[in-house]
């Protein structure tokens, strides 16, 4: 399942093995791997679009609610970045 904003995907949400997770934009590669370091075992560089920046986090109680719903709030303003300003939510 994808989360648009516009016509701009800023999360994915499925299934790891048995545990659900979701796919966000983390900026830039460098920014994504801190993410990576903080997260260890509970997040992982996506596939195919792990190179720009996207990471794949886990929901199983590893990484608490707020940090998640920052990541997903961060996601959300990047993408709404690379918007036009005509298709910008407002």
């Amino acid at each position: 399942m994808v989360v648009k904003v516009g016509d701009k995907i800023f999360a994915f949400l499925g299934t790891i093995g048995n545990e659900t997770a979701i796919g966000l934009k983390c900026g830039d590669r460098e920014t994504a791997d801190l993410l990576l370091d903080r997260y260890h075992g509970a997040a992982s560089k996506m596939a195919y679009i792990g190179q720009h920046g996207w990471n794949t986090f886990t929901l199983d109680g590893t990484i608490p609610p707020d940090e998640i719903q920052d990541l997903i709030d961060t996601s959300y303003d990047l993408i709404v970045a690379k918007l036009p300003k005509s298709k910008r939510p407002a």
